[in-house]
């Protein structure tokens, strides 16, 4: 494991976390919530390096703030708002394939990600032909962005008690959809997946991380796009 530098193809330099290794037969990019590269996302990357992939976290806040590691206090979720706010999705998604190019370049990619990251998860499988699979965990902008067509195939992660995505938003990404293997997970909330915080739902979090694996080494098979 290791801290790197990517350049994306715009010529923003940005740091990235990676762990696994070299030679696995899946790379995965694993995407931030809007609280930065903190000790929970690097635990997650380290998760899917356990598993036997290689694995990388690249660091979006660094078009706005570098070296952004927030609180998960009103503060920290308001800074994090404010900084996501200031870089455009499509730079993002710049970012994100400087990411997937660090992975093996001879296996599989999968991107999975978390609240915002889950949202960008969604649009890079929308818009970036080179994924095998994708795992979006709460996402509050698929909602608006349900005009995309995933190019890989795509779970979706949803707490049927979170209160910053109505269940009708959901509803409606499952009608326009039918593709997507859409899971909601009852007395979950937002960040349900986050170990360690009172949003933490156990239960629900080590099923869609089964349902994530499954998906990964399904996808691991897949030849590159």
């Amino acid at each position: 494991m290791s801290d790197i530098t990517l350049t994306a193809a715009d010529g923003h330099t940005l740091d990235a976390y990676i762990a696994g290794p070299e030679d696995a037969s899946l790379g995965v990019v694993v995407l931030q919530e809007i609280f930065g590269i903190n000790a929970n996302i690097r635990q997650m990357t380290d998760m899917f390096a356990s598993h036997g992939y290689r694995a990388i976290c690249p660091a979006l806040f660094d078009r706005a703030q570098r070296n952004a590691e927030l609180g998960y206090d009103d503060a920290g979720r308001d800074l994090g708002l404010a900084l996501r706010n200031r870089i455009p999705e499509s730079d993002s998604l710049l970012d994100i394939r400087a990411a997937a190019d660090a992975l093996p370049a001879q296996g599989a990619r999968a991107i999975v990600g978390y609240c915002w990251g889950g949202t960008l998860a969604w649009l890079a499988a929308c818009h970036d032909a080179s994924f095998a699979a994708a795992s979006c965990w709460y996402g509050g902008g698929i909602a608006k962005a349900m005009d995309g067509t995933p190019t890989c195939p795509v779970q979706m992660h949803f707490g049927e008690d979170d209160r910053s995505i109505p269940m009708h938003d959901v509803e409606a990404i499952g009608r326009a959809h039918p593709e997507v293997d859409l899971y909601t997970y009852r007395h979950a909330g937002h960040a349900f997946g986050r170990a360690g915080t009172p949003a933490h739902h156990a239960a629900s979090a080590a099923l869609a991380w089964d349902r994530t694996l499954k998906l990964f080494a399904a996808a691991a098979g897949t030849p590159r796009g």
